[in-house]
């Protein structure tokens, strides 16, 4: 929601009786908030366009393919609409005088994000990520590893396949850890793995590692964003060979504190 935030402070101030300076100053704000773009085309719907002025946007629709919020990460595709904003300006700041909500489509390709784990600065993002989700005893084990090689692959009936090798430093020895699940999303907040198995050498794993490894998708809740004042839900988790796609709703609401 960062790049909407500085996209509407930037509106602020606009007058242009055909919107098309509006739309092509969304676009290049949108724009940098990348690494780089492939595809993008923003919409910004006023009617009449002088309601800038006075702080109420109709919509905003975003479209965008092969975007790059790190250089190592490639988004197929977002798309992105908003319900009518409302926002008041102070100054050279801005603060919204009623929620913001938004629809939101996010695709990504298996071939990207396997393109991503090949990259060791994606590797320790992800790794530093899990860290942060387990308890220090857990922590600390999980530390002595890095990550070999991972890759996801995406299979038929919405599962998910990761393999990757766990090498102890200092060591080298390698574990071959092959595990798959079905992901659920439940009451559109919380994540959930159906059907875990575990290999393990290729062989199962025991199946206390099984369940602490399923409860850590517990700790994926969207709750969690609601004290910066986010709701956040997804609608649609949809998985088949080539692609994941994601729907989701959107909602920031104005800060008090402002």
């Amino acid at each position: 929601m960062e790049f909407l935030t500085i996209f509407l402070s930037s509106l602020i101030g606009l007058v242009s009786p055909t919107g098309i300076v509006v739309d092509r100053l969304a676009e290049n704000t949108i724009r940098s908030q990348f690494v780089s773009v492939e595809q993008l085309k923003v919409r910004v719907d006023n009617a009449p366009n002088y309601q800038i002025l006075g702080g109420k946007v109709d919509r905003i629709r975003v479209a965008g393919r092969g975007l790059f919020p790190v250089k190592e990460v490639r988004i197929d595709t977002l798309e992105l609409e908003t319900d009518p904003i409302a926002f008041q300006r102070n100054g050279r700041r801005f603060k919204l005088t009623k929620p913001l909500q938004a629809g939101v489509r996010l695709v990504l390709k298996s071939d990207d994000l396997n393109q991503a784990l090949r990259s060791p600065t994606v590797t320790a993002r992800l790794r530093n990520v899990g860290i942060q989700l387990l308890n220090r005893s857990e922590a600390q084990q999980v530390e002595r590893y890095d990550l070999v090689n991972p890759q996801v692959t995406f299979l038929p009936d919405q599962r998910i396949r990761l393999q990757v090798e766990l090498q102890e430093q200092g060591h080298p020895e390698k574990l071959a850890i092959v595990a798959e699940a079905e992901p659920k999303i439940i009451s559109g907040r919380s994540l959930q793995l159906v059907n875990l198995t575990l290999l393990v050498n290729g062989q199962p794993a025991p199946k206390q590692i099984v369940s602490a490894i399923a409860s850590l998708s517990d700790r994926f809740d969207l709750r969690q964003l609601e004290k910066s004042q986010i709701t956040a839900r997804v609608l649609k988790l949809q998985v088949d060979p080539t692609q994941l796609q994601l729907a989701a709703f959107v909602q920031v609401r104005p800060d008090p504190k402002k």
